[in-house]
This record gives C-alpha cells, structure tokens and sequence, in this order.
C-alpha cells in the first residue's frame, strides 16, 4: 500500500513547479518528478526528475501520484498519464494548498490539484484531474467536469457547468447559471454570458465562438 503522505509528480514543467509550492505547503513529501527522458537526471525546484512514465511501476507501493501537466492544446496528454497510473494499479493524490479554501460541502475528485488562494464554495464539485488555478474561485453548486483547466483569476459562479477537458482562461468570467460543453476553450478575460453548446475555441465580451474545434 503507497504511504499517502508521499508523491510522485508526473511532468516537470512549469505548472509542476506551481503544484510543488502547493504539495509542499499541504505537507506531502515529494519523492521525485516523471518527466521525458531527456531530463531524467536534472531537478525542478531542487526535486530530482528520476524516471520516465515507463517507471510509474516502480512508486506504486511508495507513493501516490499526481499529473503536474498543465492544459497542453487540450486535456489528451493529462487524460492519457491517468490512465496510464491507473493500468499500473498506482492511486492518485488530491493537492489543495494550504491558503486554498474548499468548503466542507464540496466535493473534489481525485488527481486534482486546488492551488493558493483559489476558492471552491458550499455545494460545488470538481471533477477528477481538474487544475484549479491560484485565485480561482468556483462558486456554490457549480459543477466541474474531469480534466478541466480553471486557470489564474477565473470565476465560475453558481450554478455553472463546466464539461469535460475545458480551458477556462485566466480572468475569465462565467454569468450566473450558464454551460459549456466539453473540450471547449475560452480565452483569457472573456465573459461567457450564454450557455456554450458547441466545440470551439471562444473569446470577448460576451464570448463569441473565434475557432471551431
């Protein structure tokens, strides 16, 4: 059985050294990043990269694991490393950081990650593998898809739907009430003012559909 207090990051990159500052600050103990192989032998933030994905195996009965990839064109690769933990029988870590707040009447899935400041409210739920940004505020009864992206500063408020694999851009704003279906990005600053019910990439004020995915 892998001890709960120790991780295993799974992607060096820049969201992972945010989701170090939060591990760090939730009291995990970092054993060590996967990442491709060209970095194998380097550190992030001082934490060796010390494999590849090939050797999640290895940390199963030592660790759990947490994907540290951020929101690369869309979910695939994030949605591809969990699956990849589980065929190997590994258990996913849920990360909220310690200046985070998640009401004890919400629900977040496992494998996700609630960065500092960031706020989930009374009655919401997030979906497994889901990136909460730092200072994102999910607001009552919203409901969070798995995989989604909720980046810096963005605000869903109550009553929101999130679908699957969606990128909400940094300061964004979702109205009272309204949907987007999944896969869809929003680009940083918009305002989704209606309910979003095709697959695209949507920016402004209100959030217009610029890119057909």
């Amino acid at each position: 059985m892998s001890d709960p207090g120790n991780i295993v990051l799974v992607g060096g990159g820049g969201h992972c050294k945010s989701v170090i500052e939060a591990a760090e600050s939730a009291g995990y103990t970092i054993l060590g990043i996967l990442d491709m192989p060209e970095f194998v032998g380097t550190t992030v933030l001082g934490y060796p990269v010390v494999g590849t994905d090939d050797d999640l195996a290895e940390y199963v009965d030592k660790a759990l694991f947490l994907v540290t990839v951020g929101h690369i064109k869309d979910a695939s690769l994030r949605i591809r490393l969990h699956e990849r933990i589980q065929s190997v029988g590994g258990r996913l870590a849920t990360v909220v950081a310690s200046t985070a707040r998640v009401s004890r009447h919400a629900s977040i899935g496992e494998g996700s990650v609630v960065l500092h400041h960031a706020m989930v409210n009374a009655d919401a739920h997030v979906g497994k593998g889901c990136i909460i940004n730092t200072f994102a505020n999910i607001e009552h009864d919203a409901v969070i898809g798995d995989f989604c992206h909720i980046s810096t500063g963005a605000m869903v408020n109550g009553n929101c739907t999130v679908g699957q694999g969606v990128f909400l851009g940094s300061q964004s704003v979702m109205v009272n009430g309204v949907g987007i279906m999944e896969s869809c990005v929003i680009a940083a600053g918009s305002v989704v003012r209606k309910n979003i019910v095709k697959k695209g990439v949507y920016s402004g004020n209100p959030a217009l559909l610029k890119i057909k995915l």
